[in-house]
């Protein structure tokens, strides 16, 4: 299965601080890039476990007795690894957002390059798909899923359109989908506001940001005192939620002080945000919005 090299891959892999007979994870696994990586820094009695729902990354599964591949979701990482025994371990690797393969595959329906059946979906069983909220939404619904998670100020007129237009028929493939939208991509910005819309429906399909927030919550349990997190994000919405929980362990508002009017918060912050040189975004175009954020546990 062809994967694109991994995003920041020293930088993120580094930022775990490896220790050789460690326990680590990797809630992203893909292509098994960073993976791959880990294993390299790993002693004979290092432990690796891995998250990925997508059947494809199955495919890439390492053979190596030190690693296991959990086909799962990374909202449920500390049910899954205290199902194989282990409740706490030293550092959890995530790139979040859309491997490269999912997009450079057509049928998935991820690219507005490629005209195909409304899918989106990261795990092939899930019951809702993106013809699912183009079709079945509600204008309220659709509105509020271009808003949230597209940040598209046009989504009131959008999901009008959205609903007039499939009275007529259902709204099967993207190319249909772009047909309906046309009036709102403006020549210059056509791709930027389509890879808003496209963004904001796979949010909402795979149920990315409820996924994200499950997940955060559980890391400082997971982790050991001293464990590291080496996070990647793509777009505003996931790097807020992350930014925000590193400093506050919530993400709203502020957290509790002590007895001595300290903040009691989780975790502590690494260095400060690392992004892609010029070289490897001039090499993986895809890398141009990565931001990594390195944590650790107090």
């Amino acid at each position: 299965m062809e994967y694109h090299n991994p995003v920041l891959l020293k930088e993120t892999v580094d930022g775990l601080n490896i220790v050789e007979d460690g326990i680590y994870v990797d809630v992203t696994f893909g292509g098994g890039g960073h993976s791959r990586e880990i294993l390299k820094r790993l002693g004979a009695n290092g432990r690796l476990y891995a998250f990925d729902q997508d059947p494809d990354a199955l495919e890439n599964a390492i053979d190596d007795e030190r690693f296991t591949l959990i086909h799962e979701n990374f909202r449920y990482i500390k049910r899954f690894l205290r199902f194989y025994g282990v409740k706490q371990v030293d550092g959890i690797l995530a790139d979040f957002g859309v491997s490269s393969h999912q997009f450079d595959v057509a049928e998935r329906g991820f690219s507005t390059r490629f005209e195909a059946d409304l899918d989106m979906r990261m795990n092939q069983q899930s019951e809702i798909s993106a013809y699912h909220v183009v079709n079945e939404y509600d204008e309220e619904q659709i509105k509020q899923v271009l808003l949230q998670y597209g940040e598209l100020r046009q989504a009131p007129a959008m999901a009008r359109e959205i609903v007039e237009q499939r009275k007529d028929e259902p709204i099967k493939t993207s190319d249909q989908l772009k047909k309906v939208l046309k009036r709102f991509l403006q020549h210059k910005k056509e791709n930027k506001v389509l890879a808003q819309i496209y963004q904001a429906i796979r949010i909402e399909v795979n149920q990315e940001i409820e996924a994200l927030k499950e997940f955060l919550l559980q890391t400082p349990e997971v982790l050991k005192p001293d464990g590291r997190l080496s996070f990647i994000s793509y777009h505003s919405l996931e790097d807020r939620l992350v930014k925000r929980f590193i400093r506050n362990g919530l993400f709203e508002g502020e957290p509790e002080r002590d007895m001595f009017g300290n903040f009691e918060v989780p975790l502590k912050k690494v260095g400060g945000l690392i992004v892609p040189t010029r070289e490897e975004i001039k090499l993986n175009n895809r890398a141009r919005s990565a931001k990594l954020r390195i944590a650790k546990k107090i």
